[in-house]
């Protein structure tokens, strides 16, 4: 049995090695390199999903970041419990063979309520009162307070939104750490976000991209090197590479135009009534999941799709996946945008009609990704006022919002889920056996690395 570390570097691909990534470079020169296809859709539940089971959406069912649940009628994005994830997962089986085998899930996706024995995850706290405390979740529950107070609060704010940063990645690296140090886990996963921010924002060959490259270079780096000197064997992978982009397209938009969404006004805003749509998009990077409420609508659906700029390619769900729990959850159709275009969820036709979240960033109520939170409007003449004058009301215990990221979608750079891209935007494991085919194939790696 050897002890292995699945350092999952969100983003990573082939063409990002190289002088400014010096350290994972060198791991790639010893260890061996491969790229792999995508998962479809090229999106972090669904390619973690598939990882960790071995099998596709047919038969996991994690059809995207997000889905439309048709029972209750509403959108659901990042939800956490893993009984959402359907198959044995690769920890079950490793368990099964090995005796004593003991699995850390630190900050992958889907951590809630799994038969992993030991998960960090974010976990924001809710009170009645409508305030958001940012934290965490463990199993087991006491090494909520332990880890806390040994590395201090997870920086919550710098996992998503504008101030996005190394902060949330350092962290999870320690905690991955602290783990090891308590526990010695023969399976260790290991989530490290950190480029997925500035490849989104910027744009894969910005500028801007050099320090983003070093910076998760570093911790990537020093978490290997920590690995390797406890002779675990550390493996890297990546869930999808990003593409370059320049072309929002608002599907919600056109459906609209269309007299197929329907729309509530509540309080001088607009929200989606998604269960009383004919027709509407959930958007999740460059896929689109389209549902219809009258599936006699199939083909003009299909017909209109195929017309609409930047749309590469219409699937439908059953011919994908068949009647399973993927299909069940997908849309009728599934909606893949050309290489340099991305979907919005954006469904109003004035701004200033846009939902109370719009300009916030809020995961779970928009109906679809939106990667414009990682921006700061920068029609706001002096952001860190506005901040501050939020955090000083929240202080005080009044309620408000922090509304500070624009409506501009042409601010994106970079984006994925297309799952057939050019070979230096594939996805990567390094350290491999270099027969990774697909995302599935990685639960057999996984496996067998740590019965070698």
């Amino acid at each position: 049995m050897q002890r292995v570390a699945v350092i999952n570097v969100v983003g990573l691909s082939e063409s990002l090695l190289g002088p400014a990534m010096p350290r994972l470079t060198a791991f790639a020169g010893r260890a061996g390199r491969s790229s792999f296809r995508p998962a479809f859709p090229a999106v972090t539940c669904t390619a973690q999903s598939s990882m960790l089971t071995g099998t596709c959406p047919r038969e996991h069912g994690i059809v995207g970041n997000g889905w439309y649940d048709r029972e209750s009628a509403e959108v659901r994005f990042w939800k956490q419990s893993n009984h959402l994830v359907h198959g044995r997962k690769v920890w079950d089986e490793l368990r099964e063979r090995l005796p004593g085998f003991t699995c850390a899930k630190l900050f992958w996706w889907y951590n809630m309520y799994s038969s992993a024995d030991f998960t960090m995850t974010p976990r924001p706290l809710y009170p009645a009162d409508g305030r958001k405390v940012f934290d965490i979740h463990t199993q087991p529950m006491a090494w909520r307070g332990q880890v806390k107070a040994d590395l201090g609060e997870f920086p919550f704010p710098s996992f998503w939104g504008p101030a996005a940063g190394i902060a949330c990645s350092e962290w999870i690296a320690a905690a991955a750490r602290w783990t090891e140090e308590r526990e010695s886990p023969t399976l260790s996963l290991v989530y490290l976000p950190h480029l997925d921010y500035g490849l989104q924002k910027f744009g894969p060959g910005a500028a801007e991209m050099t320090a983003e490259l070093g910076a998760i270079d570093r911790v990537a780096g020093d978490l290997i090197d920590y690995y390797e000197s406890r002779k675990v064997r550390p493996v890297v992978v990546s869930e999808y590479g990003i593409s370059p982009v320049s072309r929002p397209i608002h599907l919600n938009r056109l459906f609209r135009e269309q007299g197929w969404i329907q729309v509530k006004e509540e309080l001088g805003r607009e929200t989606l009534d998604a269960g009383g749509c004919r027709v509407f998009a959930v958007a999740d990077h460059q896929v689109a999941h389209v549902y219809l409420r009258d599936p006699s609508m199939l083909g003009r659906v299909r017909a209109f799709l195929d017309e609409v700029p930047g749309v590469a390619e219409v699937r439908a769900a059953a011919e994908m996946w068949g009647s399973g729990v993927g299909a069940q959850r997908a849309g009728d159709l599934v909606v893949v945008a050309e290489a340099d275009a991305w979907f919005t969820y954006y469904y109003w036709e004035d701004d200033a009609k846009a939902p109370d979240f719009a300009r916030t960033v809020d995961i779970h109520r928009k109906p679809g990704y939106d990667p414009v939170e990682l921006f700061i409007d920068p029609a706001l003449r002096f952001p860190k006022w506005e901040i501050a004058k939020f955090l000083g009301r929240k202080k005080l215990g009044l309620r408000g919002l922090l509304e500070v990221v624009p409506l501009d979608a042409g601010l994106v750079k970079g984006s994925h889920g297309r799952d057939v891209v050019p070979e230096g935007e594939r996805p990567v494991v390094l350290g491999g056996s270099g027969d990774v085919r697909s995302a599935e194939y990685l639960y057999g790696e996984i496996v067998n690395a740590v019965m070698a």
